[in-house]
């Protein structure tokens, strides 16, 4: 292991903090699940849930337009790790989808992000009490006021404990974090992406200021996944 700064060592404690505290009051197993996208900040928060809890529930969107890098990536994670991992599926394949409705990530992202992404991972995390995300502040100007403990409302008015204990790290502090622990990088970052997301919505950045610029031709910076449901009226 490599070693980290003393402010990098203070956010660090405050991350297993975060992690302790939902481990302490939801020893359930099946109350707290993580979302991993396989970017550094998910695999990285991964890595050290991990080490309370092996057997951490850990949730992948696979939207089926992933890069073949990501998945591999994946996999080799997943088995190296032993992690206890659920790949969530959208209702209709893709070539369901494009055989109804053409291509959507071309035509109606937003639709195609709904369907492939916002409807499974919502499913499935309305079954667990605690979310604990890798989102950061420094990502996007939509994640400014990301709050590291908040409650989050589902569609159907569900609501779960989000927890995001990188919020306020930056990607440097995630890239000296991965060094020590020595977590291998996923190989698209050494090409030029910086925010890594479905192979056709995803290219290099179009501003080295902005790493979600890569994302949807700079068209928009959300998903949806993280975004709450309107309040019922």
């Amino acid at each position: 292991m490599s070693d980290l700064s003393p402010e990098l060592e203070a956010k660090l404690e405050r991350v297993k903090d975060h992690l302790r505290n939902a481990f302490s009051q939801y020893e359930n197993n099946a109350d707290v699940c993580l979302t991993c996208s396989f970017q550094s900040e998910d695999v990285l928060l991964l890595k050290i849930a991990q080490e309370m809890r092996p057997e951490l529930p850990t949730l992948f969107l696979d939207t089926g337009y992933h890069f073949k890098e990501v998945y591999e990536y994946r996999d080799q994670i997943a088995e190296d790790w032993h992690v206890n991992l659920t790949n969530l599926l959208p209702a209709k394949t893709v070539a369901e989808q494009e055989a109804e409705f053409g291509q959507l990530f071309r035509i109606a992202p937003d639709k195609c992000c709904g369907m492939r992404k916002v409807e499974p991972l919502f499913k499935a995390v309305a079954e667990y009490k605690v979310w604990i995300s890798g989102m950061r502040r420094e990502q996007a100007k939509s994640r400014a006021n990301l709050e590291e403990v908040a409650p989050f409302h589902l569609p159907g008015g569900a609501e779960v404990l989000k927890l995001n204990p990188l919020a306020d790290w930056t990607t440097k502090d995630v890239y000296y974090a991965c060094e020590h622990y020595g977590i291998p990088r996923l190989s698209l970052y050494d090409k030029g992406y910086s925010s890594i997301g479905c192979e056709p919505c995803t290219t290099l950045p179009l501003d080295p200021n902005d790493p979600r610029s890569g994302r949807w031709a700079g068209n928009k910076v959300e998903c949806g996944i993280h975004i709450e449901a309107a309040p019922a009226k």
